[in-house]
């Protein structure tokens, strides 16, 4: 059996969901059974992050369906059986009934949600859009606090139980990391730097979207939290693209690092140039943009967002004033120049202090 882990030397990029920030503050604060929890996650999690660079040059891309499937989801659930390895017992094949087992359960409705999300909306036939079908692995090790795609699979730990819940709860954190998948298969922007803070955003912006699809709820309707109920604290979450620093407190897991806005950007090299802390300005712009927009936030604002990860103008190594420039032009192109819709994400960019390029 292969070891798995956000450490594993695999040719594909690997995403967890729970930045290292995080993990670290647990880690300092946490009671005994935490930090041992935070430093066996941090330990799964640390040696994929130097690897991310090479894996991208070395990858000669995503996993690709031998043929184009018909629209067609196809989702098989697996468990790890609390062992650090993707192998072992199928436990739920696509149309088998709900058993007994909620993580089970919740991975395979959340596949199928981000599946039927991508399909019905903008016509995407799975997360490389050739029918590639859905497997997932849950109770993946003791206590893990995490969950990540591998290019291949989801894998989710089941939490510690005191920080952390089951990695199954929420949808837009499955959600998100699928559509890590989606980027890799489309523009692949490096994770490194503004770069790879948009690669996290693009990956909140359709979580949050597809959690929205699944409660169909308006943008103005919307809580705007990444992770509501990952948490064991009340009310808190991973992080917020309505306001960005305020997602969770506590003396645990600390405060919420991240920026709305340009002026308390944070220069680290720490988390690959702060991909998960930076993320919060562009999450901070989609928000603006679909509550100025308003209604459903997946029919215009993330419409542009889906154009823009699809623009063949858009380097992998798009920093976040390319990657405005892109969503004002795309905006333009879809509902016309000086259009209300171009308007709203123009001024969201302006907000943040990001001047489109």
């Amino acid at each position: 059996m292969q070891p798995f882990g956000c450490e594993s030397r695999h040719r594909h990029s690997i995403f967890c969901i729970v930045p290292p920030h995080i993990l670290r503050e647990m880690a300092r604060h946490g009671n005994a059974a935490q930090r041992n929890a935070a430093l066996n996650s941090l330990a799964l999690d640390a040696t994929h992050r130097a690897q991310r660079m090479t894996m991208q040059l070395l990858a000669a891309g995503p996993p690709q369906a031998v043929t184009d499937a018909p629209p067609q989801v196809h989702r098989t659930i697996y468990t790890s059986g609390n062992q650090e390895t993707a192998s072992g017992q199928l436990v739920r094949a696509e149309g088998q009934p709900a058993g007994t087992d909620v993580a089970v359960n919740e991975a395979y409705d959340g596949l199928g949600h981000t599946f039927d999300f991508y399909l019905e909306i903008y016509q995407r036939n799975s997360i490389d859009d050739h029918g590639l079908p859905l497997n997932a692995f849950v109770h993946y090790g003791r206590g893990y606090d995490n969950a990540f795609w591998d290019g291949k699979e989801m894998i989710f730990g089941d939490g510690d139980g005191t920080a952390f819940n089951r990695f199954t709860i929420s949808v837009d954190v499955i959600g998100h990391e699928l559509t890590h998948g989606v980027t890799g298969s489309e523009v692949n922007l490096t994770y490194l730097g503004q770069s790879g803070a948009l690669n996290e955003s693009v990956s909140d912006v359709f979580g949050s979207l597809i959690k929205q699809y699944v409660l169909k709820q308006t943008a103005n309707e919307a809580d705007w939290l990444i992770g509501e109920g990952l948490l064991t604290f009340p009310g808190q979450a991973l992080r917020s693209m309505k306001a960005p620093g305020t997602a969770y407190n506590n003396n645990v897991l600390g405060k919420d690092p991240q920026p709305a806005d340009m002026q308390h950007y944070l220069h680290t090299a720490q988390d690959q140039g702060g991909v998960h802390i930076n993320s919060g300005i562009p999450n901070h712009v989609f928000y603006l943009v679909a509550t100025a927009i308003g209604g459903n936030a997946w029919e215009k604002a993330g419409q542009i967002w889906y154009d823009t990860i699809r623009d063949k103008s858009l380097k992998a190594s798009a920093n976040f004033a390319a990657f405005a420039g892109r969503t004002v032009a795309n905006a333009g192109h879809r509902y016309g120049s000086n259009s209300t819709e171009q308007k709203a994400v123009s001024d969201a960019w302006n907000k943040v202090g990001v001047k489109p390029s």
